[in-house]
């Protein structure tokens, strides 16, 4: 999700499994032999109707397998797609509420985890709750350091906020890493057109 002008996106996916009611897997319990008597009985009702109902055997639900690792391929329910698009909508409160939900399920891979916290990151700097994106910007640099991604969003964030001086030092160090981006290079012309704008001060 790289930040140019807005945060950029990423891939998309969901993994629905099916689920199996404890209703549904108990075994059934195997008819009992039924006494002469009642054997009996059903011949003679055979005779009245025609036919004799026979009880229907069942068989027990299988249990479905266990839960694997996430599918490499993205469904396009799942929460981190989901977050990605409302982000590209401008829906940033229900961005939020679908990366922190990747980011607080164990069972989520650390690359997903990574994604999810730079996509949890970049919509805390649309709400301007800026402490809450450096939390996240420091959960996905604990799993993938210094990427050039979460420099250039770092530097976006910090551009929002009016802190040129850091911006300026975050892009250039994103710049280091991939001097070709054209989301590093779009943002630091950004950055100096709000420094000139702003005679080269830290806003506040």
């Amino acid at each position: 999700m790289w930040l140019t002008g807005c945060e950029s996106s990423t891939k998309n996916g969901v993994l629905v499994r099916p689920v199996t009611s404890p209703e549904a897997t108990a075994t059934a319990p195997t008819p009992a032999t039924p006494a002469p008597e009642a054997a009996q009985a059903s011949a003679a009702a055979a005779e009245v109707t025609g036919s004799v109902m026979a009880p229907i055997p069942q068989r027990p639900t299988p249990e479905p397998p266990p839960l694997g690792p996430w599918s490499a391929a993205e469904d396009p329910m799942d929460q981190l797609s989901l977050g990605k698009r409302q982000y590209r909508e401008g829906n940033y409160g229900l961005a939020e509420q679908h990366f922190r939900r990747v980011v607080e399920n164990e069972r989520v891979p650390p690359q997903r985890k990574a994604e999810a916290w730079i996509g949890l990151a970049a919509s805390y700097d649309r709400l301007k709750r800026f402490e809450l994106a450096d939390r996240a910007y420091k959960a996905a640099l604990a799993i993938v350091g210094p990427t050039p991604e979460i420099l250039n969003n770092q530097g976006f964030s910090y551009m929002l906020r009016g802190d040129y001086l850091r911006a300026r030092a975050k892009l250039g160090q994103a710049l280091e890493k991939d001097p070709t981006n054209p989301y590093i290079q779009n943002n630091i012309e950004l950055l100096e057109q709000s420094m000139r704008a702003g005679g080269g001060r830290k806003k506040v």
